[in-house]
């Protein structure tokens, strides 16, 4: 079982992690970091949770706010070595088990029709369809999702 941490975005473990995550999603989407590296920056962020085995970074996740009562999952990754273990799932009931003490309702996020792992997740953990929104708001190759949370 991994142990959690709730961090900020200056944390150097989330730093590098997301450069693997930015290296990762190139490599699908055939892209170069910085043709997405406005979108992807992250700074300043207080709800950062990171996952740790054995004291080593494994996984990290984080979320923003999108309105009033909604977050914004964010920047999602495990490492490749611990896929398929349940540390997803577990990452995202941390984050939001952190919004709902926040106050918030609900929860939206996007991602990617080449990340067909990241949709069965999600969609298992109750996320539903929703319109398109965000930086790609007609994006081809984007699926957005969103769920309530009971607070």
């Amino acid at each position: 079982m991994p142990e959690f941490l709730r961090t900020t975005s200056d944390n150097p473990h989330f730093q590098s992690l997301t450069d693997e995550l930015d290296t990762e999603l190139c490599r699908i989407y055939n892209t170069r970091k910085e043709d997405y590296e406005e979108y992807n920056r992250i700074t300043g962020l207080p709800t950062v949770v990171l996952a740790y085995e054995n004291g080593a970074p494994i996984a990290c996740g984080c979320f923003k706010a999108h309105d009033a009562g909604t977050i914004e999952l964010k920047r999602m990754f495990v490492k490749p070595a611990f896929r398929g273990k349940g540390i997803a799932s577990l990452m995202v009931a941390e984050l939001e088990k952190w919004a709902t003490e926040l106050g918030y309702e609900s929860i939206v996020l996007e991602t990617g029709i080449g990340q067909p792992e990241a949709i069965a997740l999600y969609r298992k953990l109750g996320y539903a369809d929703i319109p398109h929104f965000g930086e790609f708001p007609e994006e081809s190759r984007s699926v957005c999702l969103g769920k309530g949370i009971v607070c």
